[in-house]
C-alpha cells in the first residue's frame, strides 16, 4: 500500500503543478515524512529524530532562514497542505481497495485449522516435490485467541521447534471430517515453517548455445 500511495500522490503531483511537477518533489517527500503514520503512531521524522519537523512558518526563526520572503513562505505551506490533503485521499483510496479483498476471518477455541507453510527457506522439506508441495499442513486444534488476529495452535511433537502462535493470514479453518488431513511423516522442521525443494533425480540436460558461452540447463 506505501508504493501504491507514493504512486498516487506523485501522479497527483503532476496534474497540479504540470511541467513543474519535478520541482516539487522536495514539498512532496516534506509532506510524507511528516505525516501521521497509523502503523508506527507518529510521523517518520518524529520517529526517527524524535521530535517533529519545523514547518516552513518556522523558517523565518533560524539561521539563514530568515532572509525568506514571507509571501514565499506562505506559497510554500500552501503547496504541502495541498500535497498532504493529496496524500490523505491516496492513502484513503488504497485502503479501500485493501478492505475490498480483505476477508475478516475469526476461529474459536476448539476449532480445528491448517497451518500454512512456506517454500522461501530450506527448514521443512517434504518427501514431495514442484507443485505437489503441501502448502498447508494439520489440521491443529485452536487452544487460545491472543489479541485481534493471532491464535495459539496445540501442535504435535512433530512442531515442537515451532512457536504455536500464529496470525490469522497463515490459518485456514478445516472442513475435514478425517481426524489427519495432510499427515506430517517425514518433516524436517526447525525453528520456523519453511521448506526447500531439493533436486532427488536427473531427468534431462541440455546445453544452451549463445555467441560467446554456453549455459548448461539441468531437468530435475
Amino acid at each position: 500500500r506505501t508504493i501504491q500511495t507514493l504512486e498516487d500522490m506523485l501522479r497527483a503531483c503532476a496534474i497540479n503543478f504540470g511541467k513543474g511537477w519535478v520541482n516539487h518533489l522536495p514539498f512532496v517527500k516534506f509532506s510524507y515524512n511528516n505525516s501521521y503514520h497509523a502503523t508506527i503512531k507518529a510521523a517518520p521524522f518524529e520517529a526517527l529524530y524524535g521530535r517533529k519537523c519545523r514547518s516552513p512558518v518556522c523558517w523565518t526563526e533560524v539561521g539563514e532562514a530568515q532572509i525568506l520572503d514571507p509571501k514565499l513562505i506562505q506559497e510554500t505551506t500552501e503547496k504541502i497542505v495541498q500535497i498532504k490533503q493529496r496524500m490523505q485521499a491516496a492513502r484513503d483510496r488504497q485502503k479501500s481497495y485493501a478492505d475490498l479483498k480483505r476477508k475478516p476471518m475469526e476461529f474459536q477455541v476448539g476449532d480445528k485449522v491448517m497451518l500454512k507453510v512456506s517454500s522461501w527457506k530450506g527448514v521443512v522439506r517434504f518427501g514431495k516435490r514442484g507443485k505437489l508441495n503441501p502448502r498447508y499442513v494439520g489440521p491443529f486444534k485452536v487452544l487460545e485467541r491472543v489479541g485481534d488476529v493471532t491464535y495459539k495452535l496445540d501442535l504435535p511433537e512433530e512442531l515442537s521447534r515451532v512457536h504455536n502462535t500464529f496470525h490469522v493470514s497463515n490459518l485456514k479453518k478445516c472442513h475435514a471430517d478425517k481426524p489427519l488431513a495432510v499427515p506430517l511423516d517425514g518433516l524436517h522442521v526447525d525453528d520456523k515453517l519453511y521448506f526447500i525443494e531439493e533436486p532427488v533425480e536427473i531427468v534431462d540436460r541440455e546445453v544452451k548455445r549463445l555467441k560467446q558461452s554456453r549455459i548448461l540447463l539441468v531437468k530435475v
